[in-house]
């Protein structure tokens, strides 16, 4: 029988909920938009099976996605497993066979060299597919209007590297996915790989490259005519898997790089060019454009480390002050001769994460940005429902031209997931459109999916979509027209 350990990571709100569900023509207060048309995909990690080891960090849960399929003024919910070959293997034996985060080590020796991706991390739409992403392992396709999982792909035999990040990027002039994957040639090795794929699904482009050491690349951002990737020291190695230890372990010791790969035909890792600075904590991007010779790439920046799970390799105490984030511009320039930034600049005083764009936008000047923002002056009154148990209680709006911000609280009793834009039409102006995303109602233990009018957050949600199930905090997740993936409109 299932029996999860009473521990912070399987109990309250993320009590483990393991529902596949139908549930059509959702109940909503407000108004849904007639004319909103397609889906939002989202992801969260759900445990099948209780861990081999006992207990076991939120990030190692299987992959769950859901999908809100708006049309004609309403909202229809469905949701289902992302069946990896973790979770058939444990489906089959009816028990946990994998072990430690990323720790092949700890599994049963039934699955030993079997791929042990848990599609947890992202819900990402491309060329009428669902891919469900870990990025330890390679993209998992599934069907987007049946949610069938299809298995996983190598894009036709192409792609060489054995990982595919779960932060891909699409690029706005050619709508060709934009990825990468980090220890491509195996686990705790610094090999990285480069990939461009198009909307048919062919592997067009795969460069090999090194990192500086091997770290948690959990992220990244494109211009229009580079790559970027951002190395900060949560890092690991075969000597802490031997050794018991969680994966990755942060270290202050080491400095902050930022790799800046020409997107050009032809373009190889020669032409790979690293910039350094001083220690910080870094991990998603709300984007990078270019500026003459200058390229400025925004990301939330942390003095320290972000994640207790992840602990200081030294054994320093969690710092949750240091842990703070804040947007924050870093700027190369491509005319220099050094290896150092031209500037890092701080964008606001707000403390937030999980930012978002009008991904139309992607690798482009762009004005708007939205964050989940962890405001500690608002009154608590419960806590959950939130990746690493960050207090995640407003939604924030930053216009980057004019400097104003927005700030949309959801009380004592509530926390809130990544928010999502949804263009009001193909060509639409910047920000014209919706934000939507999942806000946890900790007091009643279920969920509710939140509409808003993207530039007017400060008014609050214009739909409030009630879900009857307590949706376990999820990850990342991205919105598709229903003519993209074959559903009704």
């Amino acid at each position: 029988m299932a029996h999860f350990p009473a521990t912070p990571s399987f109990t309250g709100f993320n009590t483990p909920s393991r529902i596949e569900a139908d549930i059509y023509d959702l109940a909503h207060q407000g108004s849904i938009p007639p004319e909103l048309s397609g889906a939002f995909f989202r992801v969260q990690p759900d445990p099948q099976y209780p861990p081999r080891l006992g207990d076991d960090i939120a990030f190692n849960g299987d992959g769950m996605i859901t999908r809100f399929h708006f049309h004609d003024g309403q909202c229809d919910f469905r949701q289902r497993w992302a069946k990896t070959d973790k979770w058939q293997l444990e489906h089959d034996a009816g028990a946990g066979l994998f072990g430690a985060y990323r720790n092949p080590l700890t599994d049963d020796d039934r699955v030993q060299g079997k791929i042990r991706g848990t599609a947890n991390t992202n819900a990402w739409i491309h060329g009428g597919k669902l891919y469900a992403l870990k990025e330890d392992s390679p993209a998992l396709v599934m069907d987007p209007a049946t949610m069938e999982t299809l298995g996983y792909t190598w894009f036709n035999g192409k792609m060489t590297g054995q990982t595919f990040t779960a932060h891909p990027k699409i690029d706005p002039a050619t709508g060709n996915m934009i990825a990468f994957g980090y220890a491509a040639s195996g686990l705790c090795s610094d090999d990285c790989t480069y990939y461009e794929v198009t909307p048919e699904g062919e592997l067009i482009h795969e460069i090999w490259f090194k990192a500086p050491y091997y770290n948690m690349m959990h992220d990244f951002a494109i211009t229009e005519d580079y790559a970027l990737f951002h190395i900060v020291p949560s890092i690991g190695s075969w000597d802490r898997l031997e050794r018991g230890l969680p994966h990755f372990g942060f270290d202050t010791s080491l400095p902050v790089y930022l790799g800046v790969l020409p997107r050009r035909a032809g373009a190889s890792a020669d032409d790979i060019r690293w910039f350094k600075r001083d220690n910080c904590f870094a991990s998603h991007v709300m984007n990078a454009f270019q500026e003459g010779t200058k390229i400025h790439f925004d990301t939330p920046e942390a003095k320290n480390n972000m994640f207790p799970f992840f602990p200081d390799v030294d054994g320093a105490p969690f710092d949750p002050v240091a842990a703070s984030s804040y947007l924050t511009r870093w700027t190369v320039d491509m005319a220099s001769n050094g290896d150092g930034f031209a500037a890092i600049t701080r964008l606001t005083e707000t403390v937030g994460e999980f930012p978002r764009i009008d991904d139309r936008f992607a690798g482009l000047p762009y004005r708007y940005g939205w964050m989940l923002e962890m405001d500690m002056r608002r009154p608590c009154e419960l806590r959950g429902g939130s990746a690493a148990g960050m207090l995640m209680n407003c939604l924030f709006l930053k216009d980057h031209r004019t400097g104003a911000e927005q700030h949309w609280w959801c009380g004592p009793v509530s926390s809130l997931q990544e928010p999502c834009f949804i263009p009001r039409a193909k060509d639409a102006p910047e920000g014209d459109g919706w934000v939507v995303q999942v806000c946890n109602r900790l007091e009643e233990a279920r969920s509710d999916l939140l509409l808003f009018d993207a530039l007017a957050i400060e008014k609050g949600p214009i739909a409030t979509i009630n879900i009857p199930i307590r949706l376990r905090f999820g990850l990342h997740g991205n919105w598709a027209d229903a003519d993209a993936i074959g559903l009704a409109a």
